[in-house]
């Protein structure tokens, strides 16, 4: 499987060039991502209500189409009963040939801020794994991922930040562990940072 990261920010790509350097399969292109020759899959960075019409996923509902969107929120009621939740992903076809599918994976419920949460390394997990279970019970197969800035735009996440997270995701699907205790949660956690309410100041009462 091969990991296109893809994005017309020069921060972007920078940030990714230097936490994917050591990770395989891996190429960068600062670019629009209709500009890319091959691929399978494309990651679509959402919301959890499948509103597709700002940055990146309204550029993929002018490439695909809008019943494109239509699908994705139909299958958010239907599997989500309206919600899809942020560390989900779904594979949905686009009914374009060439590229055959496209990863909804929410990064935020709504247009927000996300600096100083675990959403980009979840949504990151969450794409790989589905792609992964995709993969193992479906005779077409997705063999290059398409994948934008998680969480760079509306988000507002710090670029290398960004970058931060999607890299430990990606090494961390990598190198599944042999076995499970304390200690190897304990070393992922203090690896991800973020995560209930750290990085969270509560106004006082």
């Amino acid at each position: 499987m091969k990991l296109i990261l893809v994005d017309l920010n020069d921060g972007v790509c920078d940030a990714w060039r230097e936490y994917f350097k050591n990770l395989p399969d891996v190429e960068i292109v600062n670019n629009y991502f209709e500009s890319l020759p091959e691929f399978d899959c494309m990651v679509s960075a959402a919301n959890s209500f499948g509103l597709m019409d700002g940055g990146v996923d309204a550029a993929i509902i002018r490439f695909f189409g809008n019943e494109l969107m239509f699908k994705i929120q139909r299958r958010i009621i239907d599997e989500y009963f309206g919600e899809q939740p942020v560390g989900t992903s779904m594979i949905v076809e686009t009914d374009a040939k060439k590229h055959p599918f496209v990863a909804h994976t929410p990064t935020m419920r709504v247009p927000m801020a996300i600096a100083h949460t675990d959403n980009v390394y979840l949504a990151m997990w969450a794409m790989l794994l589905e792609v992964h279970r995709h993969n193992q019970i479906n005779e077409r197969k997705i063999n290059i991922i398409a994948c934008p800035g998680l969480g760079t735009l509306t988000g507002h996440v710090p670029y290398q930040e960004a970058a931060r997270q999607m890299a430990l995701a990606y090494e961390n699907y990598l190198n599944p562990p042999r076995r499970i205790n304390w200690g190897f949660a304990a070393e992922r956690q203090s690896r991800v940072r973020f995560g209930g309410d750290d990085g969270f100041d509560f106004p006082s009462t």
